[in-house]
């Protein structure tokens, strides 16, 4: 089969498609014939490093869709040949992926599987850090920070869902108009207005009860002023080495600071988040969380797609299509 991979750690022209041969899924997997596989940071980061955490495959790619080819020890038979979105733990720019069985999601009537596939790392990632870290709710305010990347466009939907009011930054007023059009409550030029003021007297001085942020505390001091009494500060990046906290302002506005590394957890965390979604989130995707497609790219060209994410001009997920 074809795969992605990094060669050396560096930029997109690291990137190069092998043959490898096609994995057999062990007790509790699935073999999954992609179709479409979704990219994410994750996958930038990976590039960058040259590999991915100690004992994973070194193909890129944490989210496919397409069909269940092969089945493990344990896992109900039933399974194969169901149409099927997945979060991965790696391996699925490629044309065979595997996945645990617990991870599956039914692949939602009237999705393509450029749209399926877009789905399951973004809401792992939010139902993770909004729900069970955060505990948004109804009526709050939510921050989030790149409002037109894949995650953010995918969590304002998500928190409306909630009964949530979000906010976003992003860097052009195409964006910014971009993310009201998706159901935005409003959206900053961080480039050209002051996002802590601007949260200010958008929200009447309450601030913002909880903050999504996906820069890894470049706006460590700025977050901390933007929020309101007992906020939440949700960190999708891991920070720099000078990242500090301001402890006076976090204890002043007893805040709470989490982020959480959605695949380092264990498979248990994942399947009750698998779970809950299920139940409370997968309902919607056809409808109020359908994914915002920014463009497709063939699986040949991957480097291509990694120069279009690191090029910040997106708005909306970057997926590759293995057809």
């Amino acid at each position: 089969m074809r795969a992605v991979v990094p060669e050396c750690a560096g930029g997109p022209e690291v990137l190069r498609v092998q043959e490898r041969p096609i994995p057999e899924p062990q007790p509790g997997q699935v073999l999954i014939r992609v179709q479409a596989a979704g990219i994410n940071r994750h996958d930038i980061n990976q590039r960058t490093r040259g590999h991915g955490p100690a004992g994973s495959t070194d193909i890129l790619g944490l989210e496919v869709a397409g069909e269940v080819v092969a089945i493990g020890a344990g896992v109900d038979a039933a399974l194969q040949g169901r149409k099927v979105a997945a979060l991965t733990d790696g391996g699925g720019y490629a044309d065979n992926a595997l996945a645990e069985a617990a991870l599956l999601l039914d692949w939602p009537e009237g999705l393509s599987a450029i749209e399926a596939a877009a789905l399951p790392e973004a809401l792992f990632t939010l139902q993770l850090n909004l729900v069970e870290l955060g505990r948004l709710g109804t009526g709050d305010w939510l921050l989030i920070h790149g409002g037109t990347s894949g995650i953010g466009m995918a969590g304002i939907r998500f928190a409306a869902l909630r009964g949530a009011r979000t906010l976003v930054t992003a860097g052009t007023d195409a964006k910014c108009a971009r993310a009201t059009e998706h159901g935005a409550h409003s959206a900053i030029n961080y480039r050209n207005a002051d996002f802590v003021a601007a949260v200010k007297d958008i929200t009447g001085g309450h601030g913002t009860d909880m903050i999504l942020d996906t820069v890894g505390g470049q706006y460590a001091a700025r977050n901390i002023e933007a929020l309101a009494p007992d906020g939440r500060l949700v960190h999708l990046s891991p920070a720099p080495p000078e990242f500090c906290v301001p402890l006076g302002a976090l204890m002043a506005k007893r805040a709470r600071v989490s982020g959480a590394l959605l695949r380092a957890l264990p498979l248990s965390r994942k399947t009750a988040l698998a779970e809950a979604i299920r139940a409370d989130v997968w309902p919607h995707v056809s409808t109020t969380l359908r994914p915002v497609i920014d463009r497709v790219f063939p699986l040949e060209d991957a480097a291509e797609a990694h120069r279009h994410m690191d090029s910040g001009t997106h708005m909306g997920k970057i997926v590759l299509s293995t057809g």
